[in-house]
């Protein structure tokens, strides 16, 4: 059987310290600049820092991992492992995925690079399925490929609080912002195939929660529905900066979905947090595809 590393990146949402406990996983913590300072996410710069300078109104930007690091990176595991199955976020969301792809060229097929259209928790859970058929013994072909077979199986609504982050990434327009906040609109968003898109608009956080609890109703009544049947279907939360608020909401998930497990309320990456703003929630569903039970 081959030895396999598994490697994704903190927009996953698995922290540094997660990653110690988990045989066999490394995370690549994203950059960012707040300044003409880089930072980097639990290396550097922890959820408190950020929000404090998020709130403060300094000036943050994203980028992608040095790919010369995520290079070197392999070329190091590969002394230990047999294979390297690596997860980045969704290429419709990061050019990181297609640069990790011209990359990985050279290893002659020993490392493997996914494009699941997974980010946030549904990249949580398709990390910890591939770490799963690993220890089946499927090669990391094999396993990139169950991975991107399993491609439209996930599903994430997020409530926004603030439409600032929003206007700043050019996701709106000042005038709708302006037009939003003056009437306190929450927009509700949608992930689906990897693309961020607005779902609905709603007045307050209490009409967000359901409707998204609605939206993911509907999900699982049609384009889940098999693998509701099956047992497959799991639920995650994730929040900014507000986890009072998720685990209410996690609850009221709970109630409206008894027989679908919630999997974990986590905060969500900083670098998804950079464009969303703080006191965000959001809904995540992902199929299984090493159904543990």
């Amino acid at each position: 059987m081959k030895k396999i590393a598994v490697v994704t990146d903190s927009n996953s949402g698995i922290t540094q310290e997660e990653m110690k406990k988990i045989k066999d996983l490394y995370v690549i913590p994203m950059p960012f600049m707040i300044g003409d300072e880089e930072y980097f996410e639990d290396i550097n710069l922890t959820q408190e820092e950020f929000y404090k300078k998020l709130l403060s109104n300094e000036d943050i930007s994203t980028s992608q991992p040095s790919i010369g690091g995520i290079v070197e990176l392999w070329e190091s595991l590969l002394k230990e492992y047999d294979e390297v199955v690596h997860l980045p976020m969704s290429s419709a969301l990061s050019m990181s995925c297609e640069t990790a792809k011209n990359f990985a060229k050279q290893f002659n097929g020993k490392v493997q690079v996914v494009d699941n259209h997974a980010i946030s928790v549904t990249l949580k859970v398709s990390v910890f399925d591939a770490l799963k058929l690993a220890k089946k013994g499927l090669y990391a072909e094999e396993i990139k490929k169950r991975l991107e077979d399993n491609i439209n199986n996930n599903s994430i609504y997020i409530m926004v609080s603030t439409l600032k982050y929003l206007k700043k990434g050019g996701r709106i327009t000042p005038a709708a912002a302006a037009i939003g906040t003056l009437l306190k609109i929450k927009p509700v968003l949608q992930i689906q195939g990897g693309k961020l898109d607005q779902y609905a608009k709603v007045l307050n956080e209490k009409a967000g929660c359901q409707k998204m609890i609605d939206a993911m109703k509907k999900d699982f009544e049609t384009r889940f529905k098999d693998f509701v049947e099956k047992g497959e279907m799991r639920l995650m939360v994730a929040y900014t900066n507000c986890r009072d608020k998720a685990e209410v909401f996690a609850e009221q998930l709970r109630n409206a979905f008894p027989n679908i497990p919630l999997l974990y309320v986590n905060p969500l990456s900083l670098s998804i947090a950079c464009h969303i703003g703080d006191g965000a929630l959001a809904v995540g569903a992902s199929r299984l595809i090493v159904n543990e039970n």
